[in-house]
C-alpha cells in the first residue's frame, strides 16, 4: 500500500503565491501611504479664524493648489479602497493574523493625516490642539508603527510558507 500526498483541490502552489504576496505587499504600501493623505484631505482645513483677522500656526500649511488637493485626495481614497480589498481577501485566503499589523498601520495613517491638519489649523493665540497632537499623537503613531513592523517580522520569521497542509488520501 502506497500513500500519495495531495493538495486540497483548487489550493495555490507556490508559483500562484508569489504574485498573491507581491500584491498584498503593495496593497499594504499603498494603504500606508494613502491612508494619511486620504484623511488629511477629508478632515479638511480646520483653521478657526478668517484669513483676514490673522491666523497664528503651530506650523504653516503648504501652499496646495485646491485642484491639486482635490486629487491627490481622490486618488488616496481610490488607492486606500483597492488596498482594503485586496488586504481583505489576503487575510481571509492567506492567513488572518496580519489583521493585526494592518490595522495599526490603518490607525497610524488616520492619526497622522487628522493630526497635520490639526497641527496647521489656523486659529487665534496658541494651537493647543497641535500641543496635544504632538504629546499623544506622536507617541501612539510610533507605538502602532514599531507594533506592526514587530508583528510582521514575527510572522514573517515563524510561518510556515506552506498554508495548505498535505491531505493524505489513503488515511481514510
Amino acid at each position: 500500500m502506497t500513500s500519495t500526498t495531495t493538495r486540497r483541490p483548487g489550493s495555490a502552489g507556490d508559483s500562484d503565491r508569489v504574485p498573491a504576496r507581491w500584491a498584498v505587499l503593495a496593497a499594504a504600501l499603498g494603504l500606508l501611504l494613502a491612508a494619511p493623505v486620504a484623511t488629511w484631505w477629508l478632515v479638511g482645513d480646520l483653521s478657526t479664524v478668517p484669513v483676514s483677522d490673522g491666523r497664528d500656526y503651530a506650523f504653516q500649511p503648504w501652499p496646495i493648489d485646491p485642484a491639486v488637493a482635490r486629487a491627490a485626495g481622490a486618488g488616496s481614497l481610490v488607492v486606500v479602497a483597492v488596498a482594503v480589498v485586496v488586504l481583505g481577501w489576503s487575510t481571509v485566503r492567506l492567513d488572518t493574523r496580519w489583521c493585526a499589523v494592518l490595522v495599526p498601520l490603518a490607525a497610524a495613517g488616520f492619526i497622522a493625516g487628522a493630526g497635520w491638519r490639526v497641527m496647521t489649523a489656523g486659529v487665534a493665540g496658541a494651537n493647543i490642539g497641535a500641543g496635544f497632537v504632538v504629546l499623544l499623537g506622536g507617541p501612539l503613531v510610533l507605538v502602532l508603527l514599531v507594533w506592526a513592523l514587530a508583528l510582521a517580522a514575527y510572522l514573517l520569521s515563524h510561518t510556515n510558507h506552506a498554508h495548505t497542509p498535505p491531505i493524505d488520501s489513503d488515511s481514510k
